[in-house]
Order: structure tokens, then C-alpha cells, then sequence
């Protein structure tokens, strides 16, 4: 192992060193290029010096013109601003490759990981500040994408051999915020911040989030268990509009929404999931099988009894005549029944409604042999990928703007996306 690592310590020198030359010769170019404009009027040159810039094969230095508006006293660096570099912050390859980290262990960790995998040594607020610039420049092309496709003048082809139909589910999760209105900051170094405050009961927000899959995708894996092949995930913190626009965009960018495909909308019951479906032209919607299930046990537990084996079998008949389309009869069953206490009541009539307010959705025989699925198990999955593993560890809360951008880059690293990030700019930092 040591031969190995004397290996790469000489080739990162090397390598290093004709990093630096490219650098030069990009600089002693740049006097040809013209001055930036700002306030209406050419920018003053002001000097040329070295920037230090951290690259993955060591530390170089840029020597960059820069520029200063004699109006408003702003300044810029041309040359840093091609190569997407900030002063004495990673370079565009190493700020990828932290940002990699950062979006799948917390920042503390994803340091230590570059020292151990990549052999560079940064701090926790280096990783931070990368992934906050990438995430906000993937979270602005996914909206300037799904802006696009919802404009309605846009000019959009219909796509040549679209699927006959595409599965989308859709659900919610919560996701705790921070309670504080601004970041904290020590005027010195030994100042001690105050505690923060209290994170009140329900102080979260709701991470909505969409599978995109096609029918054709889900294998059989054992005769009474099916798995997919490939799933697209996108996720919005909290506005479903923005998620169904999403949606629309992905599915008008992969080609997979054709004037005769249809959409079958899997979804819990929630009035947010049905209303938004009527979108899509050719729809089919779906109540997810599980949660019908889970209100025949919600009664069930109270009518039977805990862990009773009458309340299995109520509720495995229930489960039979669902899968079988006989919705009809088990409402008509419903009916009937009598009651043995008030709490059993109310759950008996909220079963009732739940069933008879989404009959037109559990057609589940049909469904099934359409090859839809009766359950909203990817998007179930999904959460727990997208959203449990990296943002609800214990005792993690956040602000909307790095919630918003860390799931920008979950979602491309997920969906096999992120060689887009090396078409986009990094954003300057603003905290």
C-alpha cells in the first residue's frame, strides 16, 4: 500500500504541475479578451495578481485580471468566473467530487472521506459551500426546465414512439426545518453563541415527491412479488403545483407522454393528488392498495380486537374481494355491519366514505392486469432514498434553501443524472 501511495503522490506533483501551465497559458491569453461592462459603461482594470484556488491534484494559483465598476464599486475576475472558481476555494472537478460526497453523508463525514478516498484534506464548510453552489445551480435548471415545459407557447414535438401507458405515484413526507430566521455567526472566535430555540411540535415541512415508471419496467421476482428495473424520481419541498410541473417536464424531456399514452396516478387520497391529475389528458387514477387496507384495520383493531385472528380474517377477506374488483360488494358489506362501540362507529363510517369516495379508483383487478400495480411502494422507497438517508438523520433540521438544493443533487446523483452537473456553472456563493 505505501508503494502505491509514493505512486500517486509523485503523479499528483506531476499532474499538478501541468494543471499550473494550463492555468498560465489561460491567463497570458486573457489580455485579449475585452473588459466586462457594468452600469452601463466598461469596468476599470484595477490589477492582475494570484488567486489560490484548491485542485484535486494540490493547491495552483490563477493569475487573474481584475475589474472594478467606479459607480458601484463592484468587482470581478473574468477568467475565475469561465472556470466557475471562487478565491481560495476548490476547483471545478474537486467541488464536483465534494459535492458527490456531501449529497450522501453529512458534511463532517464527506471531509473525512476526501482525505481517505481522495487524499485532500478540506474542512466541513468546505464541503458545505460546494454542495450549496451546485445544489442552486441544479435546482435552477430543473425549474428553468419545468418553467419551460409549462409555458404554454412553448413549441414541443410530440414524441415519436411513446409508451402506451406510464405509471406515475405520487406522496408526502415531512421533513423537520430550522427554527432559527437567519444563520448564526461569531464576530470573534471565542464567542459563544447563544443556544437555539425550542423546535416546536410540527415545525416541519412536507417533501412531496413523484416516481415516473413504465409498466414494462416491473419484473417478477417471485409469483407473488414484483420488483422495478429503472424508476425517475422528483421531489419539491412543499408545493404540489411545482411537483405536478415537474413531473410534466420529465416526462415531456424523456419522451414518455405521447397523445395516447396513459397516466395511471397512483396515489394515497389525498384531494391535492386528484385534483392536479386532471393534467394529464389520458389519466387513469389509482388509490393506493396499503392505505385502503390500513383503514379496514383501523376498524378492524377496533371492532375485534389487538392482534385478534377474527380481525385478520375480516380484513384478508376484505383484502381478497379488493384484488378481485369487488368493491361494490365489500361497500354493501359495510353497511351492514353492526358496530360494537362508538370508536368502532366512527371507523366503520370512515371506512365507508374512504371506499365509496374512491370506488372509481380501486378497479384493482383491472389494474393489475394492465401490469399498473395496485401500490405506491417506489414512491414509498423513494423517500426513504431521496429524503430519509441524507436529510432526516438524528436531530438534523434545515433551512429551505439548503433542503432545496441538497435534493436538486439527490435526485441527479439517484437518477443517474449527474454528469449533467458538469454542463452547469456554479453559482457564487451567497450566504
Amino acid at each position: 500500500m505505501q508503494i502505491e501511495r509514493g505512486i500517486l503522490e509523485r503523479f499528483r506533483t506531476q499532474m499538478c504541475e501541468a494543471l499550473q501551465d494550463q492555468l498560465d497559458l489561460l491567463a497570458a491569453t486573457e489580455g485579449n479578451a475585452s473588459k466586462p461592462a457594468c452600469c452601463g459603461r466598461p469596468m476599470s482594470y484595477h490589477d492582475r495578481r494570484g488567486v489560490p484556488c484548491l485542485s484535486w491534484m494540490g493547491s495552483v494559483r490563477i493569475r487573474c485580471r481584475r475589474f472594478r465598476c467606479l459607480i458601484c464599486k463592484r468587482e470581478r475576475r473574468p477568467l475565475l468566473e469561465q472556470l466557475g472558481v471562487e478565491p481560495g476555494q476548490p476547483s471545478g472537478l474537486l467541488a464536483r467530487l465534494l459535492s458527490v460526497l456531501g449529497c450522501v453523508v453529512p458534511y463532517a463525514l464527506a471531509a473525512e472521506l476526501a482525505w481517505q478516498v481522495l487524499g485532500v484534506k478540506v474542512n466541513a464548510m468546505t464541503v458545505w459551500r460546494a454542495v450549496q453552489r451546485l445544489g442552486e445551480a441544479a435546482a435552477r435548471h430543473t425549474e428553468a426546465i419545468s418553467a419551460y415545459h409549462a409555458n404554454p407557447s412553448a413549441q414541443v414535438l410530440p414524441p415519436a414512439g411513446a409508451p402506451d401507458a406510464i405509471v406515475v405515484a405520487v406522496d408526502g413526507c415531512a421533513l423537520g426545518m430550522q427554527v432559527r430566521p437567519k444563520r448564526r455567526r461569531r464576530k470573534t472566535p471565542d464567542q459563544v453563541l447563544p443556544a437555539l430555540p425550542a423546535v416546536e411540535e410540527g415545525h416541519f415541512r412536507e417533501v412531496k415527491t413523484g416516481v415516473l415508471l413504465l409498466p414494462a419496467d416491473r419484473v417478477r421476482l417471485s409469483p407473488e412479488r414484483r420488483g422495478l428495473v429503472r424508476r425517475v424520481v422528483v421531489t419539491c419541498l412543499g408545493d404540489a403545483n411545482a411537483l405536478f410541473d415537474r413531473l410534466w417536464a420529465e416526462l415531456s424531456e424523456r419522451g414518455w407522454c405521447g397523445v395516447n399514452t396513459v397516466v395511471a396516478v397512483v396515489g394515497d387520497g389525498a384531494e391535492w393528488i386528484w385534483n392536479r391529475a386532471a393534467m394529464f389528458p389520458k389519466r387513469c387514477e389509482i388509490l393506493d392498495f396499503w392505505h385502503a387496507i390500513e383503514y379496514a384495520w383501523a376498524y378492524a383493531r377496533l371492532q375485534f380486537g389487538e392482534g385478534s385472528r377474527n380481525a385478520e380474517r375480516w380484513v384478508h377477506r376484505v383484502a381478497e374481494d379488493l384484488k378481485a374488483g369487488k368493491v361494490q360488494q365489500v361497500i354493501a358489506r359495510l353497511k351492514s355491519l353492526q358496530p360494537n362501540s362508538q370508536q368502532s362507529l366512527e371507523a366503520l363510517e370512515a371506512l365507508r366514505k374512504y371506499y365509496t369516495d374512491n370506488a372509481s379508483r380501486m378497479r384493482y383487478d383491472e389494474y393489475l392486469r394492465l401490469g399498473y400495480g395496485i401500490g405506491s411502494g417506489a414512491v414509498e422507497s423513494a423517500h426513504k432514498q431521496v429524503v430519509h438517508a441524507r436529510l432526516r438523520q438524528a436531530g438534523m433540521r434545515w433551512s429551505e434553501l439548503g433542503a432545496r438544493r441538497l435534493l436538486a443533487l439527490r435526485l441527479l446523483l439517484l437518477n443517474g443524472d449527474w454528469a449533467t452537473t458538469e454542463r452547469l456553472r456554479m453559482v457564487p456563493f451567497a450566504a
